[in-house]
């Protein structure tokens, strides 16, 4: 736990340094800077749930409620990550798809789509039950 907690603080706090840094407007650069820290985060989190899944490791009801929590709360930051000109096309360094911005509505619907679903796995996760998280963490990964 407290390995994750260091890795979210660690990402916000480098997150918020990078918002802070140009009030004017972020550059492409950190745009896709935060972007890669979001979905970091998400996989970090998404990979213990995920081996528990998969009965690679113990489950552990607590350990997936958090792990859960932690997706839905980067899954309303993700958005913020896609501002208009932070895509290939501006930015070497970055496996964002040019469909994201040349086909956006497309994706705020998957945008929103993984939201709904992260927030149902949180709340699926709060009640322990191993078998519901299992069938939710295949809906929202």
């Amino acid at each position: 736990m407290k390995q994750a907690t260091a890795i979210l603080l660690g990402g916000i706090l480098t997150l918020s340094a990078l918002t802070a840094a140009d009030a004017a407007g972020p550059k492409p650069e950190d745009v896709a800077d935060y972007r890669q820290s979001v979905f970091n985060i998400i996989g970090w989190n998404f990979k213990p749930i995920g081996a528990m899944v998969k009965g690679e490791a113990p489950f552990d009801a607590a350990a997936a409620a958090r792990h859960a929590q932690y997706v839905e709360m980067m899954s309303k930051a993700a958005p913020e990550g896609f501002a208009k000109g932070s895509g290939p096309d501006a930015v070497k360094d970055t496996d964002a798809k040019p469909e994201i911005w040349t086909n956006s509505a497309k994706f705020e619907t998957a945008m929103t789509d993984f939201q709904r679903e992260a927030a149902k796995l949180a709340e699926v996760a709060k009640g322990g039950d191993e078998g519901a998280i299992k069938a939710q963490f295949g809906k929202t990964a």
